[in-house]
């Protein structure tokens, strides 16, 4: 293979390739740092036999006696004595549909439960209005606002039973829908209230021969938009007790689990979509917590080529759900049933309890980079409102924005470059005066004072060269862990791109990607660096970056693509000021001392 030479890159290692291995050392730390992330947050392969037995402990502030167990939720039948109230039931099944301009919810009196919740602003992944209700899970394990009782005939009795609707056919928000049932010594009423917003308000108690029956209302297991694999990676249970949000994943969900209040709010969740109620009586509140497991062979789609087309084999994944009740056995919360939007979860508050209230808000989690994160997206969502309208073309905006202010620094690292290029001769002799002395002799020692002495008297930072890694690093890995999360990117077009959330499907962008980061090491002069660190450098990097981006978000690619070429072209512009010049110049009387040394060229 022909060798590339490359004057501004030529160097004697030593000393100063240790900020190229460190720079290395981040970089293959971040990235497989991501690969544990992805593999971590990766759908697991359910076994129907089994049953979680973890399930989220409860908080220091709650007492372990206050745990509810299931056998004790359900007060003691008192005597059978007939109903005073007379039979009330349908004599047949009917629909209610609820409508404002957010949704389209269809109940059926059979459980008084919701058959369909349609999103209207939302589309699925055949471009057709989202369905909320996970129909598969529905059909196995309840549809939402079913009832959940500890009682296994009773919660199947009233699944079943046909209830008194107070309206049927179409009714326009802002209303009030009520179903009543009233049979064999059981007395059901649930109500329902619903405004212009995605926020409604539900009010159940269940009376079983004169005594209220601990009933819970539910959301029994996943989300509509639950179609592909990596859907079901993002569900989890989320709550907030005293102020402080909890996020479980489906390994630390055990079904049938109940904990007692306080909570602000409760329920579950995927990547996009929340199911979360907030119950007037946070003081009184339990949740229970679901756990089903489900095949979805027949139902769930393959990404990239072939996307529409069904899995094969069987594919059991977990489905989570949420039921929330009061103890006195007289429920009354609100339920919130939308999108993870940060600027609908904001203005989205509990009811208040010991003087605190919290928002929706921390539902929309971003990890451990979460604060930079949160922050690029507010940056991102203000260029897309004020700026551009499209996605695609907000994220090259803040791109360019954060290489802006990020230029300063690059300016810096190559002073700092100048100035170890300058010191290089001064350097290697020193390094020449201590080779013949072993590595492990003490000796080696005063040539590394030496050196350091050397580089301190002018003004030269081993690490100068790592500032703009290390500055960049968190913002990559925060918009590795933020573009998937935000709701407002789903299905987010740009260019060939269908959804920026999701992988390019003709991987044209990882490519593009790993050419320009090539081409980004071919004309940024690397002073000090051995010829073959440098090489590694050149084609490694690039390859294990296109590795992580081939089946990832595409809008990171287009950040690190549109990062790449501008770095290229402000590169291009440094290497011909004066400081660059220089560069060359002290490089090109280096390599013609060391011709023959297998080096990169780069362009002059």
């Amino acid at each position: 293979m022909a060798e590339f030479k490359n004057p501004n890159q030529q160097g004697g290692g030593g000393q100063d390739s240790r900020s190229l291995f460190v720079m290395m050392f981040l970089m293959l730390a971040v990235f497989f740092g991501l690969s544990y992330y992805r593999q971590k947050t990766n759908p697991q392969t359910a076994n129907p036999q089994h049953v979680s037995s973890n399930a989220p402990a409860p908080t220091q502030s709650q007492p372990a006696a206050q745990q509810a167990a299931p056998d004790a939720a359900v007060p003691a039948p008192t005597a059978a004595k007939p109903s005073a109230t007379p039979a009330v039931q349908a004599a047949a099944e009917q629909t209610t549909v609820v409508e404002n301009e957010l949704y389209r919810i269809e109940f059926t009196n059979r459980g008084a439960q919701v058959k369909s919740w349609i999103l209207k602003q939302y589309k699925d992944s055949d471009n057709k209005p989202l369905n909320l209700v996970h129909t598969q899970a529905a059909e196995q394990y309840g549809y939402p606002l079913s009832l959940h009782t500890y009682d296994a005939a009773l919660s199947t009795a009233l699944k079943q039973a046909l209830f008194q609707p107070s309206a049927t056919g179409n009714v326009t928000a802002p209303a009030t829908l009520t179903f009543k049932y009233s049979a064999n010594g059981v007395d059901v009423t649930k109500t329902f209230s619903f405004d212009e917003t995605y926020v409604l308000h539900a009010d159940v108690q269940v009376i079983r021969n004169g005594s209220p029956v601990r009933a819970l209302i539910a959301w029994p297991g996943g989300f509509g938009d639950q179609d592909h694999a990596e859907a079901y990676a993002g569900a989890e249970v989320d709550l907030s007790r005293n102020a402080t949000e909890e996020h479980f994943a489906a390994k630390k969900v055990s079904g049938g689990d109940t904990l007692n209040g306080p909570f602000d709010w409760a329920g579950t969740s995927d990547t996009y979509f929340a199911a979360v109620f907030l119950p007037d009586s946070p003081g009184t509140a339990t949740v229970a917590t679901l756990h089903n497991e489900l095949d979805v062979a027949r139902t769930i789609k393959r990404t990239g080529f072939g996307s529409g087309s069904p899995a094969k084999g069987a594919i059991n994944v977990s489905v989570l759900g949420a039921a929330l009740g009061d103890t006195s056995g007289h429920t009354q919360t609100r339920v919130y049933a939308g999108p993870k939007a940060v600027n609908i979860l904001r203005n989205i508050y509990s009811t208040p309890y010991n003087g605190k209230r919290v928002s929706l808000e921390p539902l929309l989690d971003f990890g451990f980079w979460g604060i930079i994160g949160k922050f690029l997206f507010l940056t991102l969502q203000w260029i897309h409102l004020h700026i551009v309208g499209n996605w695609g073309w907000a994220i090259i905006a803040l791109t360019l924005i954060i290489n802006v202010l990020l230029l300063p620094l690059r300016i810096k690292t190559m002073q700092s470059g100048l100035k170890m290029q300058r010191i290089q001769p001064q350097m290697d002799a020193i390094k020449e005066k201590y080779k013949k002395y072993k590595i492990n002799d003490p000796k080696r020692n005063e040539m590394n004072v030496e050196i350091m002495k050397l580089q301190k008297d002018n003004g030269v930072n081993m690490f100068g060269g790592c500032i703009p890694t290390l500055v960049q690093l968190p913002l990559l890995f925060a918009f590795f862990t933020m573009l998937p999360k935000v709701v407002e990117l789903r299905h987010a077009h740009w260019g060939w791109l269908p959804d920026l959330t999701a992988a390019d499907p003709y991987h044209i962008l990882p490519i593009v990607m790993v050419v320009s980061q090539f081409l980004m090491q071919f004309y940024t002069p690397s002073p000090g660096v051995d010829p073959q660190q440098q090489k590694m450098m050149a084609f490694m990097m690039p390859a294990i970056s296109g590795y992580f981006v081939w089946n990832y978000a595409s809008g990171l690619g287009l950040y690190w693509a549109v990062g790449n070429f501008f770095g290229i072209a402000q590169q291009m512009i440094m290497n011909r000021t004066s400081l660059g010049r220089e560069m060359r110049e002290i490089a090109a009387k280096r390599a013609r001392r060391k011709a023959g040394a297998p080096v990169i060229q780069g362009k002059r």
